[in-house]
Order: structure tokens, then sequence, then C-alpha cells
């Protein structure tokens, strides 16, 4: 056994120091692209027992091949201002792998997109999409257009003008765009009717996150913050815990955020305070979600008006301070890296019992350490967030097919989607040595199911 134990050890260093020239050789190839860096060594660091087990994969460079895209189309975007002032944004879309299916992420528009959002966005999406167990591959897109303070007829020709390019790369069997930070309903809906122009077909499942007098699929804008919490609360009853008479912390007040706030609300919790980009409320009788929905899904209004119909509450200047109300539970839904080392002592000294990723990469991984190193549950954004894609799936299923299920129907599966990939990443955790981990378990079950069928289909 000892010598056995030896050559197990030797081979771990040798993966180790075969992870590491990966990481530096990314770094090199993507020099200033912190988000993507950041993603892909959370990934690499979580595979060592992986490659130790298997180590076809490093012979077969699974890991070179899928840390590099397939493609990525930078473009220009020009469009006209109400004033009749031309303007001019940057289009991305990054084909990363489609090992199990088409292409499949939304598009951001904000104005920090650049290519290391778009590639970590798409780099995350491989392993989120194929732990739905869905048939989709791994993309994402935007451009660095700000849809906030513009006319209803500015962003529609922007969106036309932005599909005017990118049509040229999508399509229902080769890339599925949908939506993101800044692209709701509105914004896909330009974009289909472009689409639908241009290839002078109706090809529904070309997006998804349509409305459903379109070919969209009723739940499909619940998705994702329901997805959370039916992820977040499977964690929780594995340590006899519930949402049911918790008090929750929910950053944002987009869509993820309030339909995680609905849900929450729904399981019995007490949702205290949700944000903006430019400060928070804090409200200790509950925050009421009828007004934040009012506010933000009607009337596109900042948060802070929300205290002005409910002096019980409290509005605060700045993101960050969220985090200091204390919490049973946190769901950080607003972007990446908004939840620092500091933010997370802070949750961990008021006595947080878990923390459930809405938002794409919202913790940096000092947060997340210092979460896994207090026994904080937490459930990370590619296992936790994947509701919204999951149900984009189930939008492009009913597009093939020409049906469409009803709200129920949807919620049923979506549910079922949600606990298969808590059991899937809980049982990878145990099965590499790392129980209880869903960090480690959601990434290995997701690279395991794609390594596969790369290798598969050859070295292409």
């Amino acid at each position: 056994m000892k010598m056995l134990d030896k050559v197990e050890e030797n081979q771990k260093e040798i993966v180790k120091d075969y992870v590491n020239r990966l990481l530096v050789s990314v770094e090199r190839r993507n020099p200033n692209e912190w988000e993507f860096q950041q993603a892909v060594k959370e990934v690499l660091d979580s595979l060592v027992p992986v490659l130790v087990k298997n180590p076809k994969y490093m012979k077969l460079a699974v890991l070179e091949r899928l840390i590099e895209p397939d493609r990525l189309f930078t473009f220009r975007v020009p469009w006209v201002d109400d004033q009749g002032n031309v303007k001019v944004n940057r289009g991305f879309r990054v084909q990363f792998n489609n090992a199990i299916g088409p292409y499949k992420g939304g598009l951001r528009f904000h104005p920090s997109v650049n290519a290391s959002i778009i590639k970590f966005l798409g780099f995350e999406q491989i392993f989120k999409n194929s732990l739905t167990g869905q048939p989709i591959g791994g993309g994402k897109g935007g451009s660095d257009f700000d849809p906030k303070g513009k006319s209803d007829f500015e962003i529609m020709r922007f969106c036309q003008s932005f599909m005017s390019e990118l049509s040229k790369h999508i399509g229902p069997d080769v890339d599925v765009p949908a939506g993101d930070i800044g692209v709701g309903a509105r914004e896909i809906g330009y974009m289909f009717g472009q689409y639908k122009k241009l290839k002078g077909a109706y090809e529904a499942g070309v997006l998804t996150g349509k409305g459903p007098g379109f070919g969209g699929s009723l739940g499909r804008k619940e998705a994702t913050g329901y997805g959370t919490v039916y992820f977040v609360e499977e964690m929780l009853k594995s340590t006899g815990l519930s949402f049911n008479g918790s008090t929750v912390v929910v950053s944002g007040s987009g869509n993820v955020s309030i339909y995680a706030m609905e849900k929450a609300m729904q399981f019995g919790a007490k949702v205290v305070a949700c944000s903006d980009s430019n400060g928070y409320v804090y409200d200790p009788n509950g925050i009421n979600l009828d007004t934040v929905k009012r506010l933000k899904e009607v009337e596109n209004k900042r948060i802070f008006e929300y205290v002005s119909e409910h002096p019980q509450a409290t509005y605060h200047e700045g993101c960050a301070g969220i985090w200091s109300i204390p919490c049973d539970i946190a769901l950080p839904c607003a972007t990446q890296n908004e939840l620092s080392k500091e933010a997370a002592e802070i949750l961990v000294s008021n006595g947080v019992k878990a923390v459930g990723e809405g938002a794409n990469m919202p913790s940096t991984q000092e947060a997340v350490d210092t979460f896994m190193e207090n026994q904080v549950l937490f459930g990370p954004a590619k296992a936790a967030n994947a509701g919204g894609v999951a149900v984009s799936a189930l939008e492009m299923a009913q597009n093939s097919a020409r049906v469409a299920w009803t709200f129920e129907e949807v919620d049923l599966k979506l549910q079922t989607i949600m606990k298969d990939i808590y059991q899937k990443s809980m049982e990878a955790s145990v099965e590499y040595d790392a129980p209880g981990n869903l960090v480690v378990g959601a990434n290995i079950a997701g690279y395991v199911k794609v390594a596969e069928a790369m290798v598969a289909q050859g070295v292409i």
C-alpha cells in the first residue's frame, strides 16, 4: 500500500506541475484578461484529482483545447440615436466549445463588456450547460452598449445593427444566444425580428428568452432566480436546514434577483435587502416585492425610490455594505466579483449558514475560500444559477417540436434539473475525495461529460 500511495503522490505532483504550466500559458496568452484567468484557475485547480485518475485527458490535451475557444468574434456596431448622432459600439461573440451541443449562452449589454468578460462567461458556460444534462455547448456574447437611459427606438436600432452582424454566425443548430445583463425580452424581440428579416425564415430556435407569444417558454423569465433557490434548498436540506423561517439578503434587483426573492419568499423566507448599481435598501419588515417589481420592471427607476413608499426601510449608497446585514442565507445575484473576502468575513461573523451564487462568479476566490474554511454551505454559480440556461434548452426543445408547455410543466422540469445538478455535484465531490465541496463537485461533473465527448470525437 505504501508503494501505491507513493506512486499516486508522484502522479499528483506531475498533474499539479502540468496544471501550473497551463495556468502560466493562459496568463501569457491572455494578458490583462483577469476575469478569464480567474475562471480558468478556479476550474483547473479543481480538476487535479480527475487528471490523476484519468491521465488520458492530459495525453490528448483536452484541457489545452478546452481553454482555447473555437473562435472569438469582435465587430463594429454603428447605430443612430434619437438626435441623429451616429454612435459606434463594439460587439462580441465567443463560441467556446460544442462537444455536446450547439453553442449556447447569453448576450450582455453593459459598458464593462470586453473580451475578458465574454471569455470568462463563455468558459463558465461550458460546464454550467454540461451540468444541466441538456445537449448544449458553451458560448457567450454581448456589447459595451449601455441600454440605461436609452429610448426604445434607440435600443431597437442598436439591436438591429448588432444582429445584422451576429446573424452571420448563429443558427438553431449552430449557436443559440439568449439574454443576460441588459438584455431582456424587449432586446431579444428586436434581435429576433431582425434575424427573421435577414434570413427570410422563421427559425424560432435561434434565440431563447423570446416572448411566449412567438416561441418563448413560460417560466424562462423566472428560471435563473427560481433555479438558484431550488438548488440552495437542496443544499440546505442536506443539513436539516430550510429557507422557511430564514432571513435572506439578495444583491441586485434585476431579473435573477427579483425571482430569487419571489421563490425564497414562497419557501417561507424573509428577504430583508436588495440593491442596484448605486446602493442598497434594507427593510427590517421584509422587502415588498410588488414595489420592487414595479420600480424595476415597469418604471425603470432606481432602488432608492423604495424608501419613499416604505418609511421603515433605509437606503445606503454603495453596494458592498449589503453584506454587512446579518442573515442566514446570502444570494449574490448582481455581477461578477461583487462579494469580496472582507464581505465574506463579515457574513461569517454574522452567522451566515449558506451562500448561493445567482450571478456569474459573484464571489472572489478569496471569498469562496473564506466560506469553505468556515463550513458555510456554498453553491457555486455554474451549478446554482444554471436554471436559466436549462429552461433556455427547454425552450429550444419546444421550438423544435413546435409545442408549448405550461408554466407548471416547465417549472417541474426545472426543479428536477436543479435537484439533479445538486446530486451530480455532490456525488462527484465524494468520488474525488472532497465530500460536500460543491465547487469541486460541479467543476468535475461538468468537465468529465465534456471531456469524454471531446475524446470520442477525436482531435479537432
